[in-house]
């Protein structure tokens, strides 16, 4: 019915109903998620030879926001005092680069293969690999965006989406990022699932 400006009264319910809705809304965005955590894979490096090695699920220690941690596939492990050609990625906090690009010793790169099955990827590209941005903080492009940040609860959490890995020397895996929190839901533990294929093919169709 009008109002006495000749507008229209608007029911008590349904104020209350659009009120509480966006209570609820709010409620369930602010609502902390239940976050899949891992420890730290202690370092263990072993030559792994010309083989197929995986699938194997790592996590790196890549807390500190001033510290890279380096991380070589055919070793299967982070490793101490990495030489310029020793490692294959590298882990800080939530960034991840290749060993490749202008201001690196290595060939490596990666390539986003998108929202695919990890077990579906057999065969990995030729081409199409991207190195790491040239700057002062490096970035690399195909991975920089792995994560969905939540807006009101500031969590990440990894895309369902398969890279693969051109190693320094030229080798290949594919990888997918599981979680970024460790124990206690403390950011920084970045665990990823990886194949490994040590021959020099392009063959990543491990079990």
């Amino acid at each position: 019915m009008p109002g006495p400006w000749g507008g229209r009264i608007i029911p008590l319910t349904a104020i209350t109903a659009v009120v509480a809705s966006a209570m609820t809304l709010v409620a369930l965005t602010l609502r902390q998620p239940n976050l899949p955590s891992y420890a730290p894979t202690p370092p263990a490096p072993r030559d792994s030879g010309h083989t197929l090695v995986g699938s194997v699920l790592y996590t790196v220690d890549a807390t500190s926001s001033e510290q890279w941690r380096y991380f070589s596939f055919h070793l299967g492990s982070v490793i101490e005092n990495a030489g310029p050609k020793d490692w294959d990625l590298a882990f800080r906090r939530h960034q991840v680069i290749a060993n490749g690009g202008a201001e690196f010793a290595g060939s490596g790169g990666i390539l986003d293969l998108g929202e695919v099955s990890f077990a579906d990827v057999k065969t990995v590209p030729e081409t199409g690999y991207q190195a790491n941005d040239r700057g002062p903080d490096p970035r690399n492009p195909a991975i920089g965006s792995w994560y969905r940040y939540g807006f009101f609860s500031h969590v990440l959490t990894p895309k369902r989406h398969v890279w693969v890995v051109r190693t320094a020397d030229g080798r290949y895996a594919k990888m997918e990022i599981v979680s970024y929190y460790c124990p206690g839901s403390r950011p920084g533990c970045l665990t990823f699932r990886y194949v490994y294929q040590g021959d020099g093919s392009r063959n990543v169709g491990g079990t």
